[in-house]
C-alpha cells in the first residue's frame, strides 16, 4: 500500500537514541496504528509490547530476532515480524525509511 488514507497522524515525534531513530504514529479509522520512521546508522535494542510487522520501505540492515542465535541481513522491500512483549536487535548499516503496524 503507497499510501494511506483517512488517517489522523499525531503531529509529536517519536524520538529515539538521540535523534537518531524518529517516527510518526499514524493511527486508522478500524481502530489500527502504524508508525512511519527513519533510522540512521547504528545499533539499537527495541522493547516490544504488542507483536509488530516492520515493513523495510529502504535501506539495509541486520536484525536479531528473539531466541534467534545468528544475525538476518534486511533490505528495502523485505519485512519482519517480532513478537509481543520481546526484544529484538538491530544494526542499520544506512539511512532507512520503514513502516511499522501494530496488532491490537
Amino acid at each position: 500500500m503507497p499510501e494511506f488514507k483517512n488517517v489522523n497522524i499525531i503531529k509529536k515525534a517519536n524520538v529515539y537514541f538521540g535523534g537518531k531513530v524518529v517516527s510518526r504514529t499514524v493511527n486508522f479509522s478500524d481502530g489500527s496504528r502504524k508508525t512511519l520512521g527513519f533510522m540512521m546508522p547504528g545499533e539499537y535494542s527495541f522493547d516490544t509490547q504488542a507483536a509488530e510487522i516492520m515493513e523495510i520501505m529502504s535501506g539495509r540492515l541486520d536484525i536479531l530476532l528473539p531466541g534467534e542465535e545468528s544475525w538476518k541481513r534486511i533490505v528495502g522491500g523485505e519485512m519482519f515480524h517480532v513478537d509481543e512483549n520481546s526484544n529484538f536487535k538491530l544494526k542499520v548499516h544506512e539511512a532507512t525509511d520503514y513502516c511499522c503496524s501494530f496488532s491490537a
